[in-house]
């Protein structure tokens, strides 16, 4: 591992955009969600500005207030494993819910697209916010908030486990001999916990990277925890340096009670970006995206993170409406935000729609300014690296080709891969296998 420390880039691929509306947009490509020709240029766009991954969000429930591209778009590990084909360098990182899916399916499909991608995949571990995902799997109830990251924490030891069932070497293929493997090298699992019972082994042997690279996406107490327990890498989003700085203190630290290091674990923030000549050209580009939501729009964006909460149903400029818990078993993180913002600065319910629906990107301005502001939050431990989106449709090229290069010009990101694997671009190093011998002597040294 290389003692300067790094910045770390991705991007997310999020249809057109974010926006409610961005489909709409003149440089849009309107079908994006479900156009491969599209996601492809991404990705080799994000490949060309040397990002570390290409990143795709996923949910399990949609109705007919959703966001436009959660209506009709891609499984991510459908779409990375054609991906892997088109690219050579960038990690390809998708969403799965550990609430939704079983734990050998899923590591069997994540160690799938690690061998095809050559060593590249990265598994996002979600727990599934949308309390309407249990309509879709035959499920009466949809997990309470703490109970779901107790799942989870079980969820990850049985996939690392049967990631372990094989050794690197197990698979000899001695045609002279007829040994195709070594059994001392094969591990079955036999867990038996509170909420899996997984025999294994897994059928599928060990990955380049030992392991996928494992991401966690949430923000609040529990997924903190799980992250310092099991993450390499977690996407969050803060709204200020200070905010940022608070919750990476607090994450790292937690990393010294799992006998793991700081670096062992990285911070991305996930910010929306929008590059522009001029402070004149950042505002129009802006109010370009924001004038394409309606209120109707807005309002049904906004109550997407409140379990779709009917929000028409309020005086549009009264303050925002006291809804109680409502949201603190989905986005829990982000509607405690929601509400803290309304009732400090307050908003009403109209301001709040609209900012949810097209918040301003936390960086903007010329490629100089949007460096400097990365530099700041890189340096003063406000995150290890971003998750780039594109403010408008027409920005994430721009920001490659304008804002990168003044990043590496400043010695903070590599002009070159450093590696093949994802988990080399991330300097981080081969995960033991936890079945092996010399884990074991370790263990009882």
């Amino acid at each position: 591992m290389s003692n300067k420390r790094q910045l770390r880039l991705g991007t997310i691929l999020h249809g057109a955009s974010g926006n409610m509306s961005a489909w709409r947009h003149p440089a849009a490509t309107a079908d994006a969600s479900i156009n491969f020709d599209f996601a492809r240029e991404t990705a080799r766009k994000a490949e060309e500005g040397k990002l570390d991954f290409l990143f795709i969000a996923d949910g399990l429930y949609i109705n007919e207030k959703s966001i436009p591209h959660f209506l009709n778009r891609f499984e991510p590990l459908t779409l990375l494993s054609a991906l892997a084909g088109a690219t050579r360098h960038l990690g390809l990182v998708g969403t799965v819910s550990t609430s939704y899916s079983d734990p050998f399916t899923v590591a069997r499909q994540f160690a799938s697209l690690d061998h095809l991608s050559g060593g590249r995949a990265g598994w996002n571990v979600v727990t599934s916010p949308l309390e309407g995902s249990a309509k879709n799997y035959s499920r009466e109830h949809h997990p309470e908030h703490a109970l779901r990251y107790r799942i989870a924490d079980e969820y990850l030891e049985v996939v690392k486990g049967l990631w372990d069932s094989w050794e690197e070497d197990a698979f000899i293929r001695n045609k002279a001999t007829g040994e195709f493997f070594d059994k001392n090298k094969l591990h079955p699992l036999n867990h038996n916990g509170p909420f899996f019972r997984v025999a294994g082994p897994l059928n599928i042997g060990r990955t380049p990277q030992g392991r996928p690279v494992i991401f966690q996406a949430g923000a609040s107490s529990d997924g903190k925890k799980l992250a310092a327990k099991h993450a390499d890498a977690i996407f969050t989003h803060q709204y200020t340096l200070s905010e940022a700085q608070r919750f990476y203190r607090d994450v790292k630290q937690q990393l010294a009670g799992h006998q793991r290091h700081p670096d062992d674990l990285h911070i991305f923030q996930g910010v929306s970006v929008i590059v522009g000549e001029d402070a004149q050209d950042v505002e129009r580009q802006y109010q370009q995206t924001a004038a394409l939501v309606s209120i109707e729009n807005a309002l049904n964006y906004l109550g997407r993170y409140f379990e779709h909460h009917d929000f028409s149903q309020y005086p549009l400029d009264e303050p925002f409406p006291d809804i109680g818990e409502l949201g603190g078993n989905s986005f829990r993180s982000t509607t405690d935000h929601i509400k803290q913002q309304a009732r400090e600065r307050g908003l009403t319910l109209r301001q709040v729609a609209l900012e949810a629906a097209t918040p301003r990107p936390v960086f903007h301005g010329t490629p100089e300014q949007i460096a400097d502001e990365m530099q700041l939050w890189f340096e003063n431990e406000g995150a290890d690296g971003f998750i780039i989106q594109g403010g408008t449709p027409e920005v994430f090229p721009r920001f490659v080709d304008q804002v990168i290069p003044l990043l590496q010009a400043r010695g903070l990101f590599r002009k070159e891969y450093q590696g093949t694997t994802l988990r080399e671009s991330f300097d981080l190093p081969l995960p033991e296998n936890q079945f092996a011998p010399s884990s074991q002597l370790q263990e009882v040294v």
